[in-house]
Parts: C-alpha cells; sequence; structure tokens
C-alpha cells in the first residue's frame, strides 16, 4: 500500500468498516501509525503499524430482543431480506422503545447484537410494506452500505397517487427537513440532492398506478416528491397538499416491491420480488371497479 492516502490504506485494511467511519474516527483521532496521530492525506510508506480504537457502542440501553413473527424471503450467513408488513416500525424512537424490527432481529439472530443497528442497512416508514435487506455482519453492512451510497442497489416501490399524473418522469427536487416542522421532510434548496423517476402503470377515475425507481434513499422521499408535483400519495397522512382528496385509504399507498443487489461475499446480482400485500390489492380492485 506505499504511496496511498492514509484513508485509502484504511478502507483496505479495515474493508468491515464504512469510508465515512474510518473518516470520523481519524478526525476523532482514534488512528495512530507507529504511535502518532494519523493524518488521512499522509501517504503511507508501507510497514507502519497502525492502531484502530473504534469508540464503544452509543446505545445507554441495549435494545432487547423480542419475538415476532417475520416474513423472510431469503437469508444466508451474510444477509436477511425481509418483507416488512405495513405498521411495522424499523428502529426504536421517540415513543416506540420496542416492538420494532430491530427487536425482532435480535431475536431471530441474537449475533446481530454485535452489528451496529442490529444490521440494517436502509429503512421503509412504519405504514410502507415491502422489502429491506439486513447485514448479519459487519463486514457486508458495510458493503451494501457503499452499493446504498453508489446507487448500485436499486429500489423499485409501486404507489397509488391521487389524481391524473403524467405518463412518466423524473422528480429531481432536493429533500431536507421542513423549517416548520421538524419532524416532516420536505422539497428546499438547503435539502439534498434527491431524484425519483416513475412510470404510469394503470389510470383510475380519481387515482394513478404508478412504478417508482429511486436515485437517492432521502427521508420520505417518494412521498415528498409526489406532493411536490401536486400528486400525493393516497392515504398519506402527512404529505397531502395539493389536490383534493377523493380517494380514502388507511395508510399511504406504498409497497418496495422489488429489491436488487450484489451480494456482498459472492458478487453475484441478486434480484427479489414482493407481491403487493392484500390491503392495497383490495383497494385497486375498488378503483378498477369505480373505473
Amino acid at each position: 500500500m506505499g504511496g496511498l492516502r492514509l484513508d485509502q490504506a484504511l478502507a483496505r485494511l479495515f474493508p468491515q468498516y464504512s469510508r465515512s467511519r474510518l473518516q470520523v474516527w481519524l478526525k476523532s483521532g482514534r488512528v495512530r501509525v507507529d504511535g502518532a496521530a494519523g493524518l488521512g492525506k499522509r501517504p503511507v510508506t508501507g510497514g507502519e503499524r497502525v492502531d484502530l480504537a473504534p469508540p464503544p457502542v452509543p446505545d445507554a440501553v441495549p435494545a432487547r430482543a423480542q419475538r415476532m413473527a417475520l416474513k423472510i424471503v431469503y437469508e444466508d450467513g451474510d444477509l436477511i431480506v425481509i418483507d416488512k408488513p405495513a405498521g411495522l416500525v424499523v428502529h426504536p424512537g421517540a415513543g416506540i422503545p420496542d416492538r420494532t424490527l430491530l427487536n425482532a432481529l435480535l431475536a431471530h439472530t441474537p449475533s446481530q447484537a454485535v452489528v451496529p443497528r442490529a444490521g440494517i442497512v436502509h429503512r421503509l416508514d412504519k405504514d410502507t410494506s415491502g422489502l429491506l435487506v439486513v447485514a448479519k455482519n459487519i463486514e457486508a453492512q458495510a458493503k451494501l452500505a457503499a452499493q446504498l451510497a453508489s446507487r448500485s442497489m436499486t429500489r423499485t416501490y409501486l404507489a397509488v397517487v391521487q389524481g391524473d399524473p403524467p405518463a412518466s418522469g423524473t422528480i429531481d427536487a432536493p429533500v431536507g427537513r421542513d423549517a416548520h416542522v421538524r419532524t416532516r421532510m420536505a422539497v428546499s434548496g438547503r435539502g439534498k440532492a434527491a431524484r425519483t423517476g416513475y412510470r404510469v402503470l394503470e389510470r383510475f377515475r380519481h387515482a394513478a398506478l404508478v412504478e417508482c425507481r429511486l436515485d437517492t434513499g432521502r427521508t420520505h422521499q417518494i412521498r415528498v416528491h409526489f406532493q411536490h408535483i401536486r400528486h400525493p400519495l393516497v392515504g398519506d397522512p402527512v404529505y397531502r397538499r395539493g389536490m383534493r382528496l377523493v380517494v380514502v385509504f388507511p395508510r399511504q399507498a406504498l409497497h418496495a416491491c422489488e429489491l436488487s443487489l450484489v451480494h456482498p461475499r459472492t458478487g453475484k446480482q441478486m434480484t427479489w420480488r414482493s407481491p403487493l400485500p392484500p390491503d392495497l390489492q383490495r383497494l385497486l380492485e375498488s378503483l378498477r371497479a369505480e373505473h
């Protein structure tokens, strides 16, 4: 590795950690080279001794393992693909201390406790159903996170939106925290770049079924973007401004129907698909009957 910058060499030495995490540890003095504080941009010559001291896991109270039914569509020694039902929260948070996917994962595979966030790589909103991937070890988590960052992991969604949107398009609008309501997201010039491609699959009297593909993965991205073009998701309790709401549904009509990624160990491209859950199937049947 002689000639590489220290931060580049660290990424090779410690592939179980993400580059961003290693950068933070470099800046906080947790990396020492031959006993001296490491400098990320300084090149290495080869042969140095590198000491890395990761910080302790910050969770003051470890999450509890709780047995819960999980719909597992694939599992091996490196990852689990789960078909999440609507209503299940992915990670404990304010007001939701347990009975989450994370708690269920700790019961299903106790060794998940040594992986940050129990191996959760990406999230789905509580009332969004569908596929998500969980890493079973730190190495797999880092590689899957890198695929998310490079956009080589593809996630496809089905959504029912209000009104009559254009046949296809790309919604390219930055998404960030709402300046007035901190629990919401919004299209904002202060936000991060966000792109959602979509195409209409079926039209109804007052709504349309659309297929969405994420180029980025901002919080609430699909929901915010379709409100932005004045076609909010049917049933969305938060992002529903833009037009008169004619179709009623008890949750946002959004389902993660396809997930495609490169297996972190084998390098093989893998794809999983999830059919629409019964409540969304009934919604489409009722819309077709009206049409």
